[in-house]
């Protein structure tokens, strides 16, 4: 079997002599191959570097991979195709116009793939960003999103920009003309820039932040992710709430994750029966239990009132840490604490009474003739 060579190759294509719209189809051999080529060349250097980045134990690793793993992944194969038909283009005769508009295509799929790699570097960030400020800065964490998407809004608007710009618009009055339909379109979609604007508002002025412990109306949760139009809670009780930006900025909103101090208040009533000077030393020995405990801090004690047929006291104390477990558990040894104290002591609470009105035959009979009530008892 003969074997033929390069030399043989491009001596049969010299030969080829047929003209095909003016370029003979040597010559669009020869184009298709290096299209070909470059698309081929492409696709082997990606899967290479990612191969090569992928690697983490290699001697030059850096954080900075993922990254660029992030850019070469973002580049379109379908893309590098216009890319590749340009430069085999330059091998036929296509004339002013074809190339003209070649050009254009070019321009534009090489803008789009600058795009393309700008946007991943950007993820790259804001993903990296968002990971260490979850650790440091939670307020930090919050805004990433909204930063993440204006600047995408930015990149792909000037991307916009450039590509009419090369097809010929003028972006200056397209600019201006977008004023007008920009105002429709506004007020058609005003719900949702109201939500948007929203975000942006919690962004800056961070009336919560990722993780904080929220009351909204009647539900409370967990501050989990805040988006561009929605913000999702963990409840309590372990569903996902949520909430419409502008929506909660409107309500009326407890952060308990900034309260620095928990304010305790407590009230008990005393049997009527207890001496007085026993009651005049409760105050002293309330205030007393309650400065025993860590983390506490005793604001006032006092006698009340005498009302319902006791002696009414109340203790107001802080916590020093607002933890609600400690709360809790501060508060459980608090009273424990005073019902063995009010024991030894020989100290008797009182408990709210009812008065039961019983019909006796004889009462019912009175009153049916006109007679007087019948009498109450105290139970």
């Amino acid at each position: 079997m003969k074997l033929y060579t390069l030399n043989d190759l491009i001596a049969y294509l010299a030969r080829l002599d047929r003209v095909l719209v003016r370029n003979p189809l040597s010559d669009w051999l020869i184009a298709v191959a290096v299209a070909m080529a470059i698309v081929l060349l492409v696709f082997g250097v990606q899967r290479l570097l990612i191969r090569i980045l992928s690697n983490s134990l290699r001697p030059k690793a850096t954080r900075m991979d993922r990254a660029l793993i992030n850019a070469v992944e973002s580049t379109k194969l379908w893309l590098v195709v216009f890319v590749a038909l340009y430069f085999a283009s330059q091998y036929l005769e296509l004339g002013t116009r074809t190339e003209a508009r070649l050009d254009k295509i070019v321009t534009v799929a090489v803008l789009l793939q600058v795009g393309l790699w700008i946007s991943a570097l950007l993820d790259f960030w804001v993903a990296t960003s968002r990971m260490r400020a979850e650790q440091v800065n939670l307020a930090a964490a919050t805004s990433l999103s909204a930063l993440s998407f204006i600047g995408k809004l930015l990149l792909w608007l000037v991307m916009l920009l450039f590509i009419l710009d090369n097809l010929g618009i003028n972006v200056t009055a397209l600019v201006a003309s977008l004023g007008i339909g920009g105002i429709a379109v506004a007020l058609a979609v005003q719900n949702i820039l109201g939500d948007l604007f929203a975000s942006l508002s919690i962004v800056i002025d961070k009336p919560f932040v990722i993780g904080d412990s929220i009351v909204v109306d009647t539900f409370s949760g967990t501050v989990e992710h805040v988006g561009l139009k929605t913000t999702r809670v963990r409840s309590d009780t372990g569903e996902q709430l949520i909430f419409s930006n502008s929506d909660l900025l409107k309500a009326r909103l407890r952060n308990y994750k900034r309260m620095h101090e928990r304010r305790v208040l407590l009230n008990f009533d005393i049997d009527f029966a207890t001496s007085p000077d026993i009651i005049e030393t409760i105050p002293a020995l309330l205030h007393e239990i309650v400065a025993a405990q860590p983390q506490t801090r005793v604001d006032r004690s006092h006698l009340k009132a005498l009302a319902g047929g006791a002696y009414q006291f109340e203790i107001v104390y802080w916590m020093l840490d607002p933890a609600y477990k400690l709360y809790m558990d501060t508060r459980q040894t608090i009273l424990l604490a005073i019902v063995r104290r009010f024991d030894a002591d020989g100290i008797q609470f009182s408990f709210p009474s009812q008065v039961l009105r019983l019909e006796s035959p004889q009462a019912l009979a009175v009153a049916g003739s006109g007679g007087s009530e019948a009498p109450e008892m105290k139970r």
